[in-house]
Order: C-alpha cells, then structure tokens, then sequence
C-alpha cells in the first residue's frame, strides 16, 4: 500500500472536486479539505492511466499497488473489491476517499480492525477460516516480495488460528479477530499510512 502513494506526487492544481463535495468528504472522514485536494490530483494520475474515463480499473490498481496491470494478487483484488463499495468493478472518487481514510493515521482503531477483518474474510462468511488466512498470508508475502517454505506458512496459520480462535470452533469471529489485534497490535500496522497525513504529502 505504501507504494501504491508514493509512486506518484501528489502536488495541488486547479483542477479539484467541487469544493461542496471536498466539505462534506472532510466532514464525513479522517481527511481535511486540502488533504482530499491533493487525493483528487492522485486520484486523477490512477484513474487516467490506462483507461481515460475518470475511474480506477482493477488494472489501474494492480499498476500503481503492484506496478504491474496485468499481474495477479489476491492481496490487491481482495482491497480493491473493499474500495469498490458499489461493487460495479471500478474506483469513484468518493469510494477511494473514504477507503483510504481507514488508513488515515487519525482513523479511528475500530475501523482499522474492522477493514483487516473483512479482508482476511475472503468468502464474505463473517468469520476468517484456516485456508482463507493461509490464502492471504501468501498474498502478502508475494506483496511484499518474501519467501517462507510451505511449513513456515503453515506453522504461521496454525499458531494464528490456535491463538485467536478461542471459541475452539475452527475459525475466527470478529469478535475474536479484535482480541487478537489487541494483543499483536502489529497485524494492524499496514493499516495506518503515513503518507494519507496532508504534513507528509509527497510534493506538498
């Protein structure tokens, strides 16, 4: 996710979202109105360059998340469904806003969790299984371009489940999923973004 900001500067230009919609984003999320300023110039560099319509392909994600269109990533599609909010196959502006304001250093901690939780829940059942958690622990290992052997995943799985699953029922509730964040607050970490705070804007 930190490449996916850092790769393009997001520099101020006239060309912004009606100053009415700025104000109730900024009302409505972590985000200040200058800060969904220089998200809409961003916004405009994705949502532009492949296809010229003004919305993030999946294409467009996997570029500027992966720096490759065409390459598959469960990690990627599982973060872009949860950004595509209407579920028509692309990004708005406003579904990106309010997405990326989970990551907003200032987002409430509960929202955070809630995020991670849904997108480790890959079948959308309410609860994260065994192989839907193993599924994502290799997804972000290739994200992050790390290499683990068969059993190290595993044994990352299964000493995962065993700590969280405490109703002894072979998957983990969000209730559970929110006791295990408490105690390894670090399963959260990538959920903050540094960049998302307008100080720390690159070219700004």
């Amino acid at each position: 996710m930190r490449a996916f900001l850092s790769c393009f500067s997001l520099k101020k230009n006239k060309q912004n979202p009606q100053y009415q919609e700025a104000i109730i984003l900024a009302s409505e999320t972590s985000f200040t109105i200058n800060e969904i300023k220089a998200l809409y110039d961003l916004f405009k560099k994705l949502s532009n360059c492949i296809y010229d319509d003004s919305l993030i392909h999946k294409e467009e994600f996997h570029l500027a998340l992966l720096r490759n269109s065409h390459k598959q990533n469960l990690f990627a599609d599982r973060v872009f469904d949860l950004f595509d909010v209407k579920g028509n196959g692309v990004i708005e502006f406003e579904e990106f806003v309010r997405s990326l304001s989970i990551f907003h250093p200032n987002a409430p901690k509960e929202d955070k969790i809630t995020f991670a939780f849904r997108l480790y829940d890959l079948r959308q059942t309410g609860y994260i299984e065994h192989e839907e958690l193993k599924e994502m622990v290799l997804a972000i290992l290739t994200e992050s371009e790390l290499t683990l052997s068969d059993e190290e995943v595993e044994s990352i799985v299964n000493k995962t489940m065993m700590e969280a699953d405490s109703k002894g029922d072979g998957k983990i509730d969000q209730e559970e999923w929110k006791e295990l964040v408490e105690k390894n607050p670090a399963l959260i970490k990538n959920m903050t973004l540094p960049y998302l705070n307008g100080s720390h804007f690159p070219g700004t």
